[in-house]
């Protein structure tokens, strides 16, 4: 007996920790050392590896594969087949899996691909391929991914803030003030 809901199709390991109200969905894969919270969605075909922990309230679209390092705090969103990768430099005839880096992703951020470190809040655009360090609430798109603004708690681009400098804005929808000092947003 589980206080999460788990499809016939899923394959859960033993040992893998999922906290209540959390819901597993079809042909998704979770490893037995997997540490997951609760209220979290893992869509159809999501495998998520034995060193990965999750936060409460995430939701892990289709075709997502969480590897091993890879650690989400709350409310993380992982768009439809986005891309983890754990390995800087892989080749198929060297083993690196002793050379595996961590992949934090700060609370409510928004996820395209390939995302290496992500700020609270921060929101990357679908196809976006993040190499570098990504600001709290920074917009992130492009090969490689460029910030082009900013982004609320709520999810509303905050237009009215540079890219560097100082500044404020208003969530249009929240009606929250963010305040922008030497380029950090908070």
């Amino acid at each position: 007996m589980t206080d999460y809901t788990v499809h016939p199709t899923a394959i859960i390991d033993e040992g893998a920790q999922i906290g209540a109200g959390s819901r597993v969905w079809h042909f998704a894969h979770i490893c037995g050392g997997a540490k997951i919270g609760k209220n979290c969605s893992f869509g159809q075909n999501v495998f998520v590896g034995n060193k990965v922990t999750i936060g409460d309230d995430c939701k892990i679209q289709n075709n997502v594969s969480v590897y091993d390092n890879v650690h989400l705090e709350n409310g993380v969103f992982c768009g439809p087949s986005m891309v983890f990768t754990n390995v800087y430099n892989p080749r198929s005839l060297i083993e690196r899996k002793s050379e595996y880096r961590d992949t934090l992703v700060k609370t409510g951020a928004t996820l395209g691909a390939n995302c290496t470190i992500i700020g609270r809040f921060a929101f990357i655009g679908a196809g976006a391929v993040v190499n570098k360090d990504v600001p709290d609430y920074a917009l992130m798109v492009g090969v490689p991914a460029r910030q082009i603004g900013w982004m609320s708690e709520y999810g509303e681009q905050l237009e009215q803030l540079p890219l560097t400098g100082s500044g404020k804005a208003v969530c249009p929808h929240s009606g929250e003030t963010y305040i922008l000092s030497d380029g950090i947003l908070s």
